[in-house]
């Protein structure tokens, strides 16, 4: 194998046609098909991962993300339609799972989707079967399958409620069915007459609540599978109530083709480029509450506008931060659901996810030398510029007619683009692609810049047209191709230049003559791709015989056959290592090169269509591939080490971008306006900052003055406190005496009275003791009699039922005889009883055979029948189980209030014997002795805590009031600093622009010294052609004098001036060099000192926003002193309660 490798890098294009295309893995990553892989794009970080398709597969039909964000299961149609799950936690998608329908013949799965906790999978076949399977994924297990709908009658969604993992929903034409698994088989749980209702769409909003759209704009709302209502779609929550007869007549509406429920309520599509944001208000009721637009399009003409997009896919990040949406022209859009909340006056619009895609198959293909840029056309009518490096998409604009082929200047500033009327060249504007010059060349499906951008070569037909860029005149027209020529390549020196055509020619021709140097024939092939090797020797062609071909000298070298799939494109690696080939089928292989006799390559998985253009890079980093279905992928070039290619040739990418004069001055304008309006903002915000800081000491003033005033009415509060306190207390310890002798004397009279009536009870005890042992001795003589009678009556009863059992052994034997004798009598009567029933069944028999008939007749109507009672007794079935679980759960509630009943009883017994007894009393008068101690221990917390916070108080405000003072001095300070940085500033802008003046004018003497130089020079050169002149005249020494002599007449006065002037110029350069230094060291000076103000300035602004910090901190601290005063409010209205109520308590002791 080759030891070069291609890598997935980077993708531009959707596959639509693919149900459920975008989905969220994270709330920063994205899922969607792209070509033959579905994509893993990270929006934070711009990059992608990539899950190729199976090798076998024809189409992709659907994706389906698991709820915990996983798995993702991808179904694919080929010989046998599969799903494959895969584990997108894994870095390169690991294939988990490949299901298949087992024994059903099923030839594709129209979408799918994963249970709640992602172990069960269904999905949905395609016409005419209709069959919905049910899988156990992780073991490969069908357990269920069911059939769902008619050939007439497609479905277009399955789903599964996500709050219960056996139930389905199945929506299409005319069709809303809710499924349940139970029994190992999926029964169908709802019947709506739904049979003229197109849905197209649905989604779980609640355990039984389901809302699905149709065609015709509808919002229906099913509860529990009926259909109970439609969801008015104007802003108003109004909501009215269907009957059956009204459910044909539906409103004349865009179509509804996707909705996505979260927990706000839902979002759904509202007809082409709209999505509206649906509220939940009650329990039973939307409200319409946003609008979200796609944005037109800039570039975009009348045919195709953008908002008429239609919206394929919706899907919300698992946060519920960003809504992504897919059209059916192959776009991705996203909005931040956040803004939407922000935002609520302006009308919210759709941003591309990732960049603008073509919709169409690309056409044409093109790379420069100079910038990292691609460019692409499209039967879109569009014209693309993508750069590979950065993969943004630079340039985009659409044109009225469709774009056949594409060539970029090796300059990367001009493009050349074939149109079905005209070859127009034009420029790459800063922000815009704008024709210079148009050619009379129709339908130019191939076109070619040369290396050295002098010349570019359009296909017309049969012909090859070779103009002069600089001129623009047709220098050359290669005529003799008889069929239309599929492909063209400039040798690197632009000598030569390759052809191929669809009349099976190659022909290699000279740039400067216009003749055939070499051709090779072959009319069994019409090829569409043609390539110099990387030394321009040889030729490499493909075509449809399904080989690739290297020409030489007008023969065929080698030629590498291929698998039943036709190369369409072929490119060469500059380092000649390798040949990249694009197939029929989207596929890319790598084949290196010298090519090998045998079938050696490398097949990447790529495109989902044909590839139509390959190109690799001038410094062989990347490889670029573009398709029918719209995709342009990027490959990295790699060595099986993971490391880029060695190009030989050093490659520089440019910046320069090409500008309109109006444009420039139109931004040098905004420019300007932009500064002044910065200046003024600046001089705003400084005045109002200064306001501010003005009007915050004032405050902190008034704030200072109120704390002052409250601190003191809290001191004169608190030394009214302390006294009352003092009151209070010697109350307490005179009742505390009195209640204290009371409770001694009535003690004492209560030992007394308990003592007397312990000796009484003791002596009762002593008398019941005696009376115990008494009757113990009673019943142990009894107990001796009772056993001497027993043993006498057991022996008198086995004696007697002796006796019995020998009469009945005798009475058995005479019974056997009888039955054996009765025996013979029986056989010989069922033997004549045998034979007339054998008769009777027989005539009996072809009785019931006519009733049977008669019966499976009447048993099939039946059926049918017991199939509709069936599904009522179900739902019957449901009603009683649910009842019964109530019932259940009343029984269980009565019981055990039963049994807190009987517990209370109890408790309410114990309690009365314990009020029964004599120490009521006691206990009663030691809790309210306890409660006064309570009382006495809370007063004396809160004095402590108030004489805490008082403290406290104290503490904060004194420290913070100095921190003020401090701070205010700062800033007097830094504000004079400003002062002197601002003037500082303006003295050294004067110094700069002095210094700028000083380099012109040194600038123009320099200029005039280089002028007198330059006459020197042609004095110098006169002298010497004098001087030959002179030498011709050697022979003849009179001729020779005078020509000296008139040489020295004309040069010699010359001279002098000439080494003056060279001494001057000496000097001069010696003191433009002093100034270069001395501008130097002045311009370093400057940029120290200017970074110095920086960094203050920067001190400074830390400092004030810590300052503005402080400031709040302040105010947060004297809302809380205010609230501790408040409640110091309080608690002294509160004070003489408590004073009350000890004496109340002792007034109600004294009436007891």
């Amino acid at each position: 194998m080759t030891t070069v490798v291609a890598q997935p890098h980077f993708i531009f294009g959707l596959r639509t046609g693919v149900a459920n295309n975008l989905c969220f893995y994270d709330e920063q990553t994205v899922v969607f098909p792209s070509g033959n892989n579905c994509v893993c794009y990270n929006t934070v970080q711009r990059c992608q991962r990539f899950i190729p398709g199976s090798e076998r597969s024809h189409v992709m039909r659907a994706l389906a993300i698991s709820a915990n964000r996983r798995y993702l299961a991808v179904s694919e149609c080929g010989e046998k339609a599969t799903i494959t799950v895969f584990d997108l936690q894994h870095e390169q998608g690991r294939k988990r799972k490949v299901l298949t329908a087992g024994d059903m013949l099923v030839q594709e799965f129209v979408c799918m989707a994963f249970s709640p906790d992602s172990k069960y999978l269904i999905g949905q076949t395609g016409g005419p079967e209709w069959m919905l399977i049910f899988w156990l994924w992780e073991k490969q297990k069908v357990l269920a399958s069911v059939k769902t709908s008619n050939s007439n009658n497609p479905v277009t969604q399955v789903s599964f409620n996500p709050y219960n993992n056996m139930q389905l929903c199945v929506t299409g034409t005319g069709v809303f069915k809710l499924f349940r698994y139970s029994e190992g088989a999926l029964k169908q749980s709802s019947f709506p007459k739904v049979d003229t209702i197109n849905f197209l769409c649905h989604t779980w909003m609640t355990v039984e609540r389901v809302i699905a759209g149709t065609d015709t704009g509808r919002l229906l709302v099913f509860e529990s599978g009926d259909l109970r209502r439609e969801i008015n779609k104007t802003s108003k929550a109004v909501q009215e109530k269907i009957k059956d007869s009204d459910m044909d007549e539906a409103p004349s509406a865009s179509r509804i083709t996707a909705i996505v429920s979260y927990s706000k309520g839902f979002v759904c599509s509202m007809g082409p480029g709209t999505v509206c944001l649906f509220e939940k208000t009650d329990e039973d009721s939307y409200r319409k509450s946003r609008e979200i637009l796609i944005p037109p399009d800039p570039y975009s003409n009348e045919v195709t506008p953008a908002e008429c997009q239609e919206i394929d896919t919706m899907c919300i990040s698992p946060a519920e931060e960003t809504l992504a949406i897919s059209t059916d022209q192959g776009q991705l859009y996203s909005v931040s659901l956040s803004s939407v909340d922000i935002s609520k006056e302006e009308q919210l619009r759709f941003e591309f996810l990732l960049q603008s895609f073509h919709s169409k198959s690309i056409t044409g293909l093109s790379v420069c030398l100079r910038k990292p840029l691609v460019a692409t056309s499209s039967l879109d009518h569009s014209v693309r510029i993508w750069n590979y490096e950065t993969k943004i998409l630079e340039l985009y604009k659409e044109f009225q007619e469709e774009a056949y082929s594409v060539a970029l200047h090796p300059t990367g500033l001009f493009i050349l683009v074939g149109f079905s009327d005209k070859l127009r060249l034009m420029n790459l504007v800063i922000d815009d692609i704008r024709t210079f010059k148009e050619f009379t060349v129709r339908g130019c499906r191939e076109c070619a810049f040369s290396h050295g951008g002098h010349m570019f070569a359009a296909v017309n037909g049969n012909v090859i047209h070779i103009y002069s860029v600089t001129s623009f005149e047709n220098i050359l027209n290669l005529k003799g191709h008889n069929g239309k020529v599929r492909g063209i390549e400039w040798s690197l020196d632009d000598s030569r230049l390759v052809s191929c055509g669809m009349d099976g020619a190659v022909y290699e021709w000279n740039a400067q003559t216009g003749k055939r140097e070499t051709e090779s024939v072959l009319k069994s092939c019409s090829y569409t791709g043609v390539a110099f090797s990387s030394d321009c020797k040889t030729i490499l062609a493909v075509g449809t015989d399904l080989t690739l071909k290297e020409i030489q000298d007008c023969q065929v070298l080698r030629e590498v056959p291929a698998d039943e799939i036709a190369h369409t494109a072929v490119a060469v690696s500059h380092s000649g290592r390798v040949i990249f080939t694009g197939t029929s089928s989207g596929t890319v292989r790598a084949i290196k090169y010298p090519l090998p006799i045998q079938k050696d390559w490398i097949m990447y998985q790529a495109h989902c269509s044909p590839v139509t253009k390959i190109v690799i890079t001038f410094d062989d980093q990347f490889l670029l591939t573009v398709s029918e279905d719209g995709c342009l992928l990027i490959w990295k070039i790699i060595d099986k080490e993971g490391r880029g290619l060695k190009s030989n040739r050093q490659i520089i990418h440019t910046e320069e971008i090409l500008v309109t004069k109006s444009d420039l001055e139109e931004k040098m304008q905004d420019m300007l306006e932009l500064k002044m309006r910065l200046e003024e903002l600046q001089m705003e915000n400084e005045y109002q900052l200064r306001l501010k800081d003005m009007n915050y000491n004032e405050k902190m003033k008034e704030i200072s003055d109120k704390f002052t005033q409250q601190i003191e009415s809290l001191k004169t509060t608190q030394q009214a406190m302390k006294t009352e306190m003092k009151k209070q207390e010697c109350e307490h310890q005179e009742r505390l005496a009195e209640a204290t002798v009371k409770y001694s004397k009535e003690l004492k009279d209560l030992e007394i009275s308990y003592s007397q009536k312990l000796i009484v009870e003791h002596e009762r005890y002593q008398d019941l003791q005696h009376k115990y042992q008494r009757m113990q001795e009673d019943y142990e003589k009894q107990l001796k009699s009772a056993e001497e009678n027993k043993i006498q009556v057991l022996e008198e009863l086995t004696q007697h039922y002796e006796a019995k059992f020998q009469e009945k052994t005798h009475q058995l034997a005479q019974c056997q005889e009888d039955a054996q004798q009765q025996i013979c009598e029986f056989k010989e009567i069922i033997k004549q009883v045998e034979e007339d029933e054998e008769r009777k069944i027989h005539d009996i028999q072809i009785k019931y055979e006519k009733k049977l008939h008669t019966e499976k007749e009447t048993n099939t109507n039946l059926k049918g029948e017991t199939g509709i009672m069936a599904q009522k007794f179900y739902g019957l079935q449901k009603q009683i189980d649910e009842k019964c679980t109530d019932i259940n759960k009343l029984k269980q509630e009565r019981q055990r209030l039963l049994g807190l009943i009987r517990s209370l009883e109890s408790d309410i017994d114990d309690l009365k014997r314990q009020i029964a007894g004599h120490e009521k009393t006691n206990q009663d008068k030691d809790k309210t002795i306890s409660g006064l101690k309570r009382k006495n221990q809370e007063l004396e917390k809160l004095k402590f805590v108030l004489d805490f916070q008082l403290n406290e108080l104290k503490k904060q405000t004194e420290p913070q009031q100095d921190d003020i003072s401090e701070k205010k001095e700062k800033i007097h300070q830094l504000e004079e600093e400003l002062v002197q940085i601002d003037k500082s500033n303006s003295q050294l802008k004067l110094t700069v622009s002095d210094l700028r003046l000083k380099l012109r004018t040194r600038d123009k003497e320099m200029h005039k010294e280089m002028l007198k130089v330059k006459d020197l020079e042609t004095h110098l050169q006169r002298l010497k052609s004098d001087l030959q002149n002179c030498v011709g005249l050697i022979q003849d020494p009179r001729k020779l004098k005078d020509s000296v002599q008139m040489i020295c007449a004309r040069y010699v006065l010359q001279t002098d001036g000439v080494e003056k002037s060279s001494v001057d110029e000496d000097i001069q350069r010696a003191f433009c060099r002093h100034l270069k230094m001395r501008l130097a060291k002045s311009t370093e000076e400057h940029e120290k000192v200017y970074i110095q103000i920086m960094k203050e300035n920067v001190t400074l602004i830390t400092e004030i926003n810590e300052l503005r910090k402080e400031l709040r901190l302040v105010k947060t601290q004297v809302k809380d002193y205010k609230a501790q005063l408040a409640t110091g409010k309080k608690f002294n209205k509160s004070c003489p309660n408590l004073e009350e109520r000890p004496k109340k308590e002792l007034r109600n002791e004294d009436i007891n």
